[in-house]
Order: C-alpha cells, then structure tokens, then sequence
C-alpha cells in the first residue's frame, strides 16, 4: 500500500471505520422482524477482517465503538444486547481460543469453552433484556411451561451452526476476499 501513498496506520483507521460503519448499519437494520437475532450475527462477522488483518486489539475497539453507538442510535435494544453480549465480540474470542486455547488442551475443551461462554451469554442477556424491559417471568410461560429453556437448547444449535459459519467465512475471506481488498499477492 506504500506505493500508493497511503501509509499502513492511515489504511488501518480506514478499514476499521469502514467495518465499524457496515456493522452500524446492520444493527440499525434490526428493526426488521427478524433482525434482532440475525443482524448483530452479521454485524460481529464483519469484525473478522480486523482480526486478521490488524490481530485482536484492534478488533476490540471495532467492538467498542459499535457497541457504544448501537448503545445510543439502536432502537432494538435486545439486538444490542445480543451483540455487546456475545455476536460482537464472539470471532475475536473465537480467533484466541483456536489459535491459543486450542493447541494446549484440544479441540473438544475448546468447543465445551465456547458453548460455556455462549450459554452464560445468552442466559445474562436474557436477564438483561428481561430486566430492562420489565417483563414479568409470568409472560414466559406457556402451558405451565418456561420456555426460555427450550429458546436455550435451539440457541445451542444455532450456536453450533454460527460457530462453523464464523470458521468458513474466516476461510473465505483470506482464500478469496482479502487479496481483492487488500491487494495482496
């Protein structure tokens, strides 16, 4: 990029505001009916470039910054919530637990870490969303069942399916997108 004239802290800056901009717009997008849920998914995707291109510090403050403006530009607070409580920063923690965690002590310790943090995640911004809302637990049940137990066991499952989609974009990106971005050979 040099040749260019464009200096590495100067590229750096802008990609980051680009990608604090594209997730901005996804988390604005949750007014949508399904957003809440599938935006701040893609929203934390996106996060991914900064991770491998720029290492973890810098996605982190992606993160804070989409975050913080989400926090005041969002009406979905609940897609907020779910994205400051895990989509946001689930790839930069997934980076450091294949690329540390991992290696140390298997891959199956690191798949039961990562359904740890995703289950106390969204149980706390179940807890979050419930008490910021100030819904009665009455108004989950049905049938005399509470049902936020069965949205935790299908979570898993999507869980598990977000998981290996964060692991093929991560693929794609530095198979096809990053040479076409940043022109690298």
């Amino acid at each position: 990029m040099k040749s260019r004239g464009i200096n590495n802290s100067t590229m750096r800056v802008a990609v980051c505001s680009m990608i604090s901009a594209l997730s901005l717009v996804l988390m604005l997008l949750t007014i949508l009916p399904i957003g809440t849920y599938a935006f701040p998914c893609f929203a934390g995707i996106l996060l991914i470039a900064i991770v491998v291109e720029y290492k973890c510090k810098w996605a982190m403050l992606v993160y804070a910054v989409v975050s913080i403006l989400s926090l005041f530009l969002v009406r979905d607070k609940e897609a907020v919530v779910f994205f400051i409580m895990l989509f946001g920063y689930y790839p930069i923690l997934k980076n450091l637990i294949e690329s540390k965690f991992q290696p140390k002590f298997g891959k199956v310790a690191g798949y039961i870490l990562k359904f740890i943090i995703f289950n106390a995640a969204a149980i706390s911004a179940f807890l979050i969303t419930t008490f910021l809302l100030a819904i009665p637990a009455e108004e989950y049940t049905l049938f005399g069942f509470y049902v936020p137990w069965v949205f935790l066991v299908i979570g898993n499952f999507f869980f598990a399916i977000y998981d290996y989609a964060v692991s093929v974009f991560v693929a794609q990106y530095v198979c096809r997108l990053r040479n076409k971005i940043f022109n690298k050979k």
